[in-house]
């Protein structure tokens, strides 16, 4: 079990992520691509379990790391610093966001792997890249709870998985293991288990409506029996602009 967690982004995902890490008893690292002292406000509102680092020192800190950086940014990631550690990547590629990546948009790679191949002596877990920061939150509920919410993970290091589900337990969620990363397609932008499950029936709106409308409803419960099921009837599409936004 990890007492250390490292984020590397602390956008609205990573935030969350703090914020439950440390409900969970669990000290935090923070860092962004700007510097520590922009983090200050962060630390303060998150209390003395939180501290900002750079992203080598996060790295170097933590028993398990989570990149919740936007994927056009991966290559800013501290191989060497990550080296030997399980990180866990709730990236989405969007093509306007982070430009077209030919091996992701013929299906060559998926965006996990692309970051695997990046932290080469890393273990990549795709992991939280299927909900919207405020359901995080939301949803999450203690072990036993009949509306406990279960996420996906993928990856190709059993250890680093099973690292992966003990974090997600403390933190509220049960764990769907979906297989290698190469299967993490099944739970990227436009597949049925992405996003829309954990909020229901949502209304059309533009990207800046649909992020204030995240955070006025609670989400609803997936357990794990239709995560699988919805997973299962993923379909491969050719990569394109995702159908709901999600900061990363």
């Amino acid at each position: 079990m990890p007492r250390t967690l490292g984020l590397i982004g602390s956008g609205l995902i990573g935030s969350s992520l703090a914020r439950l890490a440390i409900a969970a008893g669990l000290e935090i690292v923070l860092s962004n691509s700007r510097s520590p002292e922009t983090l200050a406000d962060l630390v303060a509102d998150l209390g003395e379990h939180a501290r900002a680092a750079t992203p080598a020192q996060a790295a170097h800190a933590a028993d398990l790391v989570v990149a919740a950086i936007p994927l056009k940014a991966y290559h800013h990631l501290p191989a060497q610093a990550l080296a030997g550690k399980t990180v866990l990547d709730p990236s989405n590629y969007y093509p306007e966001r982070d430009g077209h990546l030919p091996a992701l948009d013929t299906g060559d790679l998926t965006s996990s792997a692309l970051l695997q191949r990046h932290l080469k002596a890393s273990r990549v877990v795709k992991a939280f890249n299927t909900i919207t920061p405020h359901q995080l939150i939301t949803l999450a509920r203690p072990a036993g709870a009949s509306d406990r919410s279960a996420l996906p993970i993928a990856g190709d290091h059993p250890a680093a998985k099973a690292e992966a589900a003990d974090l997600l337990d403390l933190l509220g969620y049960d764990t769907l293991d979906i297989g290698p990363l190469t299967d993490s397609w099944r739970i990227e932008p436009n597949t049925p288990a992405y996003i829309q499950p954990y909020l229901g029936e949502v209304p059309a709106m533009n990207v800046e409506d649909f992020l204030r409308w995240t955070f006025q409803t609670p989400g609803q419960p997936v357990p794990r029996t239709q995560l699988h099921k919805l997973v299962e009837t993923a379909v491969r599409l050719p990569a394109g602009e995702a159908r709901l936004p999600h900061d990363d």
